[in-house]
């Protein structure tokens, strides 16, 4: 049998099966099943954190635009506004005000051609205007005057449709703009306000709101399609919700935010057929906007204080999994660990204890304990060469290091500044400890020669409760934590010398976890105020959210890489352990002729 198998002119791998050392992107031969096949890896889509509106506000903003140029426009800041900013992919600017303040309004359009439309000034309006790129002007009026409807469209044509319209209540109204006028139409199969939508003026689609005539509850999942001439009721939303935000278009939409009976994050995509629920926001809130498409969406401001939050939906995200392994033999919280996914060491913890276990990828194992009992200490190294250092021996905050050989644990040269709930990484014989807590949020950062610890630039943010991934003391990463006033998403980078601040988390958090090195490094599990299963990946430029833990807890210890990670222990106490695995590649069989 021939090596190669020939694809116009070129040689691609014969191989009798899926071919063990394909990358991502090859092609080869599978001459068991006759046919070419490819590997790629497995992506998803998540939100990211942007900049912050210049001024918080909430109750429906207007917006027009794509993720990358918007326009935010209205809304409530305190009360009714007639600020407008502009969003260049990077930055809000504040531009030209709205002639008429309002919120609950209406938005279709990109950033430099948009309309407004309704919305509360106190009383209920049918005003419009139109963005030329630098100013508003005011056009003819809806017929029907109303707050929190829905829009889609552009300046020259757009469609509105339901809202709130004052007693009687919510309607179902629909009418289309032609650029000078309105013009009422076929109306909605289902009256309510507090909707979204995306779309043209002649194949649209709506989705959410309130209906309190409707059973089981006010909040609607229901979702309408327009063909320029009628709506059609189709598939429901997965979750139903008002006040939430939507961007896209008939065929290829996105669904955010809103309220459940409580503000969510929930994100639906749909496909023209179905909703299918994708990552959450990260902020979850009511009465936000949106802008884009279903594959770049931007969402902004919200009923969350200050209510300036700005995230960004992209497609092609890595992502992973978590699973269940095999449970430490001792539940504990604040545990110092080394390791990899599949060679772990899980030592010291809450209940204060000395004991040590290794992991082999399966199940723990009790060996040797550390020399002193103590939680909240910061450890380097693998399975057999580690590196415990700082943390709370009763009674106090202590110092002691500790080098692990692969059997035993030996005292040597303390930290410079006693210390616990701190950070750390690199190997038992070159490690960086940074940050913790005496009795105040310490950026104290010392490195470790395998001899001697020396301290070094400080951290620019001083907190207790972070994570660390790094290899060696060259160049770490330190994450989340809490320092005054409290929880803390800021991220910096080490290269050997200084620290310099970098793209923050996308969930401000402490008592996490923490795996990986300075350029690929995993975020999971911590406290937001309320314990999370959050777990975040870095690729050694930005965060990117992944699957969430099965179990959200804090206080967690990691081990291993951003593809191939262990978390263990954790409040509420536990022994769980899970492993984190990058589902990687997928391979496509391709159909011939």
């Amino acid at each position: 049998m021939a090596t190669y198998k020939e694809v116009n002119g070129t040689a691609v791998q014969n191989y009798a099966g899926t071919y063990p050392g394909a990358v991502d992107g090859e092609l080869w031969y599978n001459s068991t099943a006759t046919t070419f096949q490819f590997q790629y890896g497995a992506t998803a889509a998540a939100w990211s954190t942007a900049n912050n509106l210049n001024t918080g506000r909430s109750s429906q903003i207007g917006a027009a635009g794509i993720q990358t140029a918007a326009l935010g426009f209205g809304g409530n800041a305190g009360g009714v506004s007639a600020l407008t900013e502009a969003y260049n992919g990077t930055n809000w600017t504040e531009v030209n005000d709205l002639n008429t303040a309002r919120s609950g309004l209406a938005g279709a359009g990109t950033n430099t051609a948009a309309l407004a439309i309704g919305g509360e000034e106190p009383a209920i309006t049918a005003k419009t205007e139109t963005w030329n790129g630098t100013n508003w002007t005011a056009v003819n009026n809806l017929n029907t005057a109303r707050q929190n409807l829905g829009g889609a469209g552009t300046n020259t044509a757009a469609l509105a449709f339901g809202g709130y319209a004052g007693p009687p209540g919510r309607v179902a109204v629909t009418e289309t703009w032609n650029g000078t006028n309105w013009t009422e139409v076929a109306d909605l199969n289902s009256a309510r306000n507090g909707l979204a939508g995306g779309g043209v003026q002649t194949a649209a689609i709506a989705f959410g709101g309130l209906n309190p005539a409707l059973t089981p509850g006010p909040r609607q999942a229901v979702t309408e399609l327009w063909n320029g001439s009628s709506w059609t009721e189709v598939n429901d939303l997965n979750t139903a919700r008002s006040g939430l935000a939507g961007c896209g278009i008939q065929t290829a939409a996105l669904a955010f935010g809103g309220t459940a009976g409580s503000d969510t994050g929930a994100t639906e995509e749909w496909n023209g057929t179905n909703w299918t629920e994708v990552n959450d926001l990260n902020v979850a809130r009511s009465n936000l906007s949106g802008a884009g498409t279903t594959t770049a969406g931007l969402a902004f401001g919200g009923g969350v204080s200050p209510g300036n939050q700005t995230e960004e939906f992209n497609t092609g995200v890595a992502v992973g999994v978590w699973s269940t392994g095999g449970s430490l033999n001792t539940a504990r919280n604040s545990i110092g660990g080394a390791g990899t996914q599949t060679a772990g060491l899980a030592f010291g913890g809450e209940p204060t204890t000395a004991a040590t276990e290794t992991y082999n990828g399966t199940s723990w194992t009790e060996v040797n304990n550390l020399q002193t009992a103590k939680r909240g200490m910061a450890g380097a190294g693998t399975q057999t060469a580690a590196l415990s250092f700082g943390g709370n021996p009763t009674p106090s905050t202590g110092a002691q290091t500790e080098t692990w050989n692969g059997t035993n644990w030996t005292e040597v040269n303390d930290l410079n500044t006693a210390r616990r709930n701190l950070g750390g990484g690199g190997t038992n014989t070159a490690a960086l400890g940074f940050g913790g807590t005496p009795s105040n949020f310490l950026a104290v950062t010392e490195t470790w020669n395998g001899t001697n610890w020396t301290e070094v630039n400080d951290l620019n943010t001083g907190r207790q409760g972070l994570a660390g991934a790094g290899a060696t003391n060259t160049a770490d990463l330190a994450f989340g934590g809490e320092a005054s006033p409290g929880k803390v998403a800021v991220t910096e980078l080490w290269n050997g010398t200084n620290w310099t601040e970098v793209a923050d988390l996308n969930t401000a958090r402490g008592s996490l976890g923490g795996a990986g090195i300075s350029t690929a490094a995993l975020a999971f599990g911590g406290t937001t105020g309320s314990v999370t299963a959050a777990t975040e990946s870095w690729n050694g430029t930005s965060w990117s959210n992944q699957n969430n833990m099965n179990l959200a807890r804090n206080s967690i210890t990691g081990a291993g890489t951003t593809t191939a990670a262990l978390g263990f222990g954790g409040l509420p106490v536990t022994a769980a352990t899970e492993e984190f695995t990058d589902p990687g590649t997928i391979t496509k069989t391709l159909t011939t002729s």
